[in-house]
């Protein structure tokens, strides 16, 4: 029999600060970002989410509530630390967060150095002043310098001079030496030598990197490889149903974020080009699953503006339904997000909330599913509604709504 599990997060969508937000992100206490919205945009309209149930979550005035609501709902909380959509992707599709460190990259640069000589590169640190690696006089190993202190070194390159496949190689070099959070590979073209050294930039707080905007990697040809630590891509979903011979088609920021051998990747950061992709590729994927991301939710987020984020789960709201009719009753639809970006809450960064969860299936009787402990159960649920291997983590909610 054949059968689909379509997952699709709404980036940042978060329904409620955590408990544990006052000892790890204490300037995110209060933090609601559906709830806000709705505060700042009460005459949003979103009546097919409202259908599916969503302010059985939510809990909001402007949003109309109905026990005839088709779909089963509950939350989920984080288990990775922090806020982080990278984690938060892969902890949706069922790995288990690792304990990482802050580490600036001045307090790694040595050991990177010495790795990277014994693979058979140049290094050299071109300025004593700043705390950079340039490998091969092409790629530059430093902080990332867009996210939080500590947690993200960047492999930058140009690759009119040097493939991708070779910048991913010292990316994963890199990944072997050091535990924090992410590395990450990318470049682009249309982008010389010398002007990504001139990106070069010494943050406030110390840390130094290219100031990606600026060194113009994102205009042509961008390409990246995240690579997180402790991730095993053959324990989470995607890569469990393509090993089963399964379809699998990853859309939008979910193509960035999640490895999968084969998969069809349909990039996109445009939320209608995005929901009309989910819904060509159930033209094509008969037997498997489609994972999305809706990014621009975040950016507005990022942005703080409740009005952009509003219009943005409208327009999504407004896509449902065609996915909805070309369901079949062996589909499961599920809804959620990675964590929380408030737009009210006084700073631009994401948000430590738990995530709305909705499952949907036609013919079944929506059930409550809980307050949830991690975003792997969604995971975990579309493994088992496959016939799948377990994920590493999470635990299924099927039960609940068989």
């Amino acid at each position: 029999m054949k059968k689909r599990v379509m997952i699709i997060i709404l980036d940042s969508l978060g329904v409620g600060y955590m408990e544990d937000a006052k000892y790890y992100h204490p300037q995110d206490i209060g933090a609601n970002t559906f709830y806000h919205i709705m505060d700042a945009v009460p005459s949003i309209q979103i009546p097919t989410l409202e259908k599916l149930g969503i302010n059985k979550i939510v809990n909001h005035p402007a949003l109309k509530t109905s026990d005839n609501h088709f779909a089963s709902y509950g939350c989920l909380n984080l288990m990775h630390n922090g806020a982080d959509s990278f984690e938060g992707h892969n902890e949706i599709m069922g790995s288990k967060p690792k304990k990482t460190y802050l580490a600036p990259f001045i307090d790694n640069m040595e050991e990177v150095k010495l790795a990277l000589e014994k693979e058979g590169y140049e290094v050299k640190i071109p300025d004593a002043n700043l705390a950079y690696l340039l490998v091969n006089d092409l790629v530059i190993v430093a902080d990332n310098i867009e996210t939080d202190f500590g947690q993200i070194y960047n492999v930058t390159a140009p690759l009119d001079y040097i493939a991708f496949e070779e910048v991913l190689r010292i990316g994963q070099c890199v990944r072997k030496q050091v535990k924090v959070n992410r590395v990450i590979a990318l470049g682009g073209e249309n982008v010389t030598p010398q002007h990504l050294r001139k990106s070069v930039e010494r943050r406030e707080d110390g840390l130094v990197g290219v100031n990606s905007p600026k060194s113009n990697v994102y205009k042509q040809g961008y390409q990246v490889r995240h690579l997180g630590y402790g991730i095993s891509p053959e324990y989470q979903l995607p890569t469990l149903a393509k090993k089963a011979g399964l379809d699998v088609s990853l859309v939008g920021k979910m193509q960035d974020v999640i490895y999968c051998e084969d998969a069809t990747k349909l990039p996109g950061v445009d939320t209608e080009q995005v929901m009309k992709d989910i819904i060509n590729e159930m033209d094509h994927v008969q037997h498997g699953v489609i994972a999305a991301t809706i990014q621009e939710t975040d950016l507005a987020g990022h942005a703080q503006n409740p009005e952009r984020y509003a219009n943005r789960i409208e327009l999504v709201d407004r896509y449902l339904p065609k996915i909805i009719e070309k369901m079949t009753e062996e589909d499961l639809l599920i809804l959620s997000a990675d964590h929380g970006n408030d737009p009210t809450i006084g700073h631009n960064q994401h948000t430590r909330e738990k995530t709305y969860l909705l499952a949907y299936q036609k013919q079944k009787v929506p059930e409550y599913l809980g307050e949830r402990k991690t975003l792997s159960d969604i995971a975990a649920t579309g493994a088992a509604y496959l016939g799948l291997d377990r994920t590493e983590n999470g635990t299924s909610f099927l039960p609940l709504i068989k």
